[in-house]
């Protein structure tokens, strides 16, 4: 097959990665500027949490309750409509600086909620796309995990710079634009064949639609493990991120500088990680791979803030687990789409997406109230032992027996990229 032919047939490929990409950027850039503009509107610390809350609780919602509506819609359409919306609520919010704070909330709740279902969609866009390319799915879920962490590591720190340059409502506007560049290039470069993307039409109930993804988990108890693993590590990892670095660099330093020296490290490990990842995924085992990365990425990052106050040893410690946790939303990726059917993918993604994320704000409040409660240290190291022993039990149980049924998610053509 020629050069060009290849390049063509990965062309939507490309494009949908970009998408993803400009998607997140604007997410990153909303998570900094809508409160910042609450804030300096209202004073009010309170009704930014309320306004970060009217975003996420509608995304989640929308991830699990909105996939049966999708399937029906289509998910290319689906999620040009999505970032469409997504960019005129943006639009909407720069553009009326009249808007009371509830009016804005509104606002803010359609877009999480717009971004749950455009979000999940592109996920099941992926497959398709990925096929045609030729390229295996583990690489290009990898690639998508880096350029996702990218846009992270970027996005927010670059919305800081131009809310502070340009001023919040500005940086809403380029948050509007990210989302109307996502759908066009869904729209104009995204054009999977549609016997791909959907197998048949969907007709059954919205209800019935919507218990078949839960139905179609609960059976599976590989990804009913793999996605109690990564409600753990979220669950964990954001008391940590949140609550109990802050609170250690607090003790220890009396300075927030460490805390975004920390922060950046374990992200410029999961960098490396990824791309190290990306080169050599299709000759690793992957459920031993995963069950490695989440040992190695979950515990240790938070164990050590028990042990040491030493900034570099917690760097070092910091960077490895990044590194680590790379392998670990590639792999879940890859296995997602192996082994859940073509026409339940939107379901079940979302009920996967909302399952692993509910973890992240029952993780803050809990670490707070243990804090509190019984002290720093004695929480630390509580909190890291227990998810060092879960995340170690499938490890030591693994059986390479089992490798067969997922090391390869899906049959490729041509060569890879």
């Amino acid at each position: 097959m020629g050069a060009n032919v290849i390049q063509q047939r990965r062309i939507g490929l490309y494009a949908l990665l970009t998408a993803d990409v400009f998607s997140a950027f604007g997410s990153r850039f909303s998570v900094v500027a809508i409160p910042w503009l609450v804030l300096i509107s209202t004073g009010s610390p309170a009704k930014m949490g309320l306004v970060a809350a009217a975003e996420m609780i509608p995304y989640l919602m929308t991830s699990v309750l909105a996939a049966p509506i999708a399937d029906r819609f289509g998910m290319r359409r689906t999620s040009i409509a999505c970032d469409l919306s997504s960019a005129a609520t943006m639009a909407l919010v720069a553009a009326m600086p009249s808007f009371g704070f509830w009016q804005l909330c509104l606002l803010i709740a359609v877009s999480g909620g717009m971004r749950g279902v455009g979000d999940r969609v592109k996920h099941v866009l992926l497959r398709p796309v990925t096929a045609e390319s030729g390229i295996p799915m583990i690489r290009v879920t990898s690639a998508y995990e880096a350029m996702n962490r990218t846009a992270g590591l970027i996005g927010a720190p670059l919305a800081g710079i131009l809310v502070a340059t340009l001023g919040a409502r500005h940086t809403i506007w380029l948050d509007a634009g990210t989302f109307a560049i996502a759908a066009l290039l869904v729209w104009a470069l995204v054009r999977p064949k549609p016997e791909e993307v959907e197998v048949a039409p969907v007709k059954e109930p919205y209800f019935q639609a919507l218990r078949g993804g839960f139905a179609f988990l609960r059976t599976d108890k590989l990804l009913l493990g793999m996605i109690s693993t990564l409600f753990l590590i979220n669950f964990f990892q954001q008391a940590a991120s949140t609550v109990l670095l802050p609170l250690w660099v607090q003790d220890v330093f009396g300075s927030p500088t460490r805390l975004g020296i920390i922060l950046g490290v374990f992200a410029a490990g999961s960098l490396a990680g990824n791309v190290v990842f990306t080169i050599f995924a299709t000759k690793l085992p992957q459920m031993l791979s995963f069950f490695i990365g989440a040992a190695i990425g979950g515990a240790p990052r938070i164990l050590v803030l028990g042990l040491s106050d030493s900034l570099i040893v917690v760097l070092l410690v910091t960077f490895f687990a990044g590194f680590g946790m790379a392998s670990v939303n590639p792999i879940v990726g890859a296995v997602l789409y192996e082994r859940i059917p073509v026409e339940l993918q939107t379901r079940v993604f979302g009920v996967v997406a909302a399952v692993a994320v509910s973890g992240i704000p029952i993780g803050s409040a809990l670490a707070g109230v243990a804090a509190a409660g019984i002290g720093l240290r004695p929480t630390i190291l509580i909190g890291s032992l227990v998810l060092l022993t879960l995340t170690l039990i499938p490890l030591l149980r693994y059986r390479r027996s089992s490798e067969p049924s997922v090391k390869e998610p899906l049959p490729t053509t041509g060569d890879p990229a």
